[in-house]
């Protein structure tokens, strides 16, 4: 029976899972969409609501519970300044994840979780200003 087992442990210790769900919860506010597997996905949706609900409410104290969750500022920023004023009118389900098919080499279920209103222009646009960037430069 499976009484009491609130979450995946993803054959991972806590600390890697912390870890490892910081940086997913990371990508996806920066990109609003990644693919990863289907369990990580499914584990990650109520993480990255939590914080969106964070970034609704807007105050210093949501900030600094933020940035204890996430690995770097300008994640929090993005979520405080963007994703927070974009779905203030929301009552939840910020989140979807779509089946993606499995991966080729281990048959591995894999899934695309993005956000529900996302910025289509988002994905990719930190390595287009740094190609743009590298470019600029050599001229």
């Amino acid at each position: 029976m499976r009484h009491a087992r609130g979450y995946r442990r993803l054959n991972r210790t806590h600390e890697h899972r912390k870890a490892l769900f910081a940086n997913m919860a990371g990508s996806l506010i920066e990109h609003e969409q990644i693919k990863t597997t289907l369990p990580k996905a499914k584990e990650l949706r109520p993480i990255v609501e939590k914080l969106i609900t964070l970034g609704k409410r807007g105050d210093l104290h949501a900030r600094r519970q933020a940035a204890s969750q996430l690995k770097e500022d300008q994640y929090v920023a993005k979520l405080f300044e963007i994703l927070g004023p974009r779905y203030a009118e929301r009552q939840g389900g910020y989140v979807r994840i779509l089946k993606a098919g499995f991966r080729y080499g281990d048959m591995a279920p894999m899934a695309i979780i993005e956000f529900v209103d996302r910025d289509l222009d988002a994905k990719g646009a930190a390595d287009k200003a740094r190609v743009a960037a590298e470019e600029a430069a050599e001229e």
